[in-house]
C-alpha cells in the first residue's frame, strides 16, 4: 500500500489539484508539484520475484484523510477477497505493508474487525519507550531515559525484564557519578 501522485504541472483547470511531493527532479532536489495523488493497493508475489499485481487505486481530495481513506480501501478490498472466495475463515490473516507515512496504530485500530495483519515501516522521528521502572530509594536522578529504543511488543509477547536489564548501560541514565 502506498501513495504515489499523478503530475500534472500544466493542467491549470483540473479540479481537486494539489501539491505532490516529489524526488529527483532538476538537481535532486525535493519539489511540489501540482498533480493528483492515489493511494495504491498491489499484490505481492510470495515467490521471489518483482511482479505485483495492482487490486485497487483511489484518488485523494483535498479534504481525505489518509488513514480514513486507507481503512474503507482496505475494508472495501478485504470484503472483496472474502467474497472471492481467496480467504477462508481458518487461513492467515492477510498482511499489509504500509510505508511509513501511515497512521499504523490508527490503522489497526479502525481495522480490528477483518483478518489482517498490518506491518509499517517506520518514520525516522518516530519515539519509543518503555515504561521507567520504580526508583530504588537513594539511587542518583530519576531515570528518564531508561529502555529508549525499544519497540513495543504485542500482549501475548510479554517482554522479559530480565533482558532489558542486561541492555541497561552501567549505573543507567540518569544516575549520577558514583552512586553506580
Amino acid at each position: 500500500m502506498d501513495v504515489s501522485p499523478w503530475l500534472r504541472p500544466d493542467a491549470a483547470t483540473s479540479p481537486d489539484r494539489l501539491f505532490c511531493h516529489t524526488y529527483g527532479r532538476g538537481k535532486g532536489n525535493a519539489q511540489m508539484i501540482p498533480g493528483w495523488p492515489y493511494s495504491f493497493v498491489a499484490a505481492l508475489e510470495p515467490s521471489r520475484t518483482s511482479w505485483t499485481a495492482p487490486l485497487d487505486a483511489v484518488r485523494l481530495g483535498p479534504g481525505n484523510d489518509l488513514t480514513t481513506v486507507t481503512a474503507r480501501q482496505l475494508r472495501d478490498l478485504v470484503d472483496r477477497v472474502v467474497a472471492a472466495g481467496h480467504h477462508r475463515g481458518g487461513a492467515p490473516n492477510i498482511l499489509v505493508v504500509l510505508d511509513a507515512g501511515y497512521d499504523v496504530t490508527r490503522l489497526a485500530w479502525l481495522l480490528a474487525d477483518l483478518p489482517v495483519d498490518l506491518v509499517s515501516r517506520l518514520r525516522s522521528d518516530r519515539v519509543f519507550r518503555l515504561p521507567v521502572p520504580p526508583r530504588p530509594p537513594g539511587v542518583g536522578l530519576p531515570q528518564r531515559v531508561w529502555g529508549c529504543g525499544g519497540l513495543w511488543l504485542p500482549p501475548w509477547l510479554p517482554p522479559k525484564i530480565a533482558d532489558l536489564e542486561k541492555r541497561r548501560p552501567p549505573g543507567g541514565p540518569g544516575v549520577a557519578p558514583g552512586q553506580a
